[in-house]
């Protein structure tokens, strides 16, 4: 072993576990944008093991945190940024549960959502990485991109509902409509969660910096 490896920081389990969180996220996103190319039962069941998994995750996060007393940062930092992560995956799930129980057809504005919420997660994925090289500065900067691709998420959200109120003509399509908004809500929810770990991301840096 050399002088250098004897002095190399070790990993933080805390932001290993906090990698993973956003990794399986990854992962369960660029399911999503499969699922919304053309729907498929098998990818539906891929993406809820997914979650299950990052649940399992964030579940031992929560017990290594009541057991560690030092942190890399604050303790309420890591469980929020954990819980912010989590639900963007959580609402990934619930989308395609929910496509699948309501029988509902995957449009282009559900896939140009779920394409920027990919994009987002792996920013997210980005900056907590640079946090485990303590690249400040460049993990804030990660953590700005994940914040402006989720306000373009908003801003298709708004878009497809405009063109979704505009397409109610009757009862028949009121009900779609009203299906159809359900999941435009699922996927701006998960966009902020999203803001919210790039937030908890920012007062991180700040407060190491």
């Amino acid at each position: 072993m050399s002088l250098k490896d004897l002095f190399k920081r070790k990993p933080d389990k805390f932001l290993i576990l906090l990698v993973r969180q956003t990794t399986l996220t990854i992962q369960g996103l660029d399911l999503l944008k499969d699922y919304l190319k053309k729907r498929n039962r098998d990818i539906a069941r891929q993406i809820a093991a997914i979650e299950q998994e990052a649940d399992e995750v964030r579940r031992i996060l929560i017990e290594e945190l009541m057991r560690t007393f030092i942190t890399p940062f604050d303790r309420e930092d890591i469980f929020s940024l954990s819980r912010e992560i989590d639900d963007i995956l959580d609402y990934t799930n619930t989308t395609v549960e929910e496509m699948e129980i309501l029988d509902v057809k995957p449009n282009s504005y559900m896939l140009r959502m779920a394409s920027l919420l990919y994009d987002a997660a792996v920013e997210i994925n980005l900056a907590v990485s640079r946090l485990q090289d303590n690249h400040l500065t460049v993990a804030n900067e990660h953590a700005q991109r994940a914040k402006s691709l989720e306000n373009r998420v908003e801003t298709v959200y708004r878009e497809a509902i405009a063109d979704l109120f505009a397409k109610a003509k009757d009862v028949k399509q009121v009900v779609e409509m009203m299906k159809v908004r359900e999941l435009y809500r699922h996927l701006s929810n998960a966009a902020d969660r999203g803001d919210g770990a790039a937030n908890v991301l920012s007062d991180v840096i700040m407060k190491m910096s």
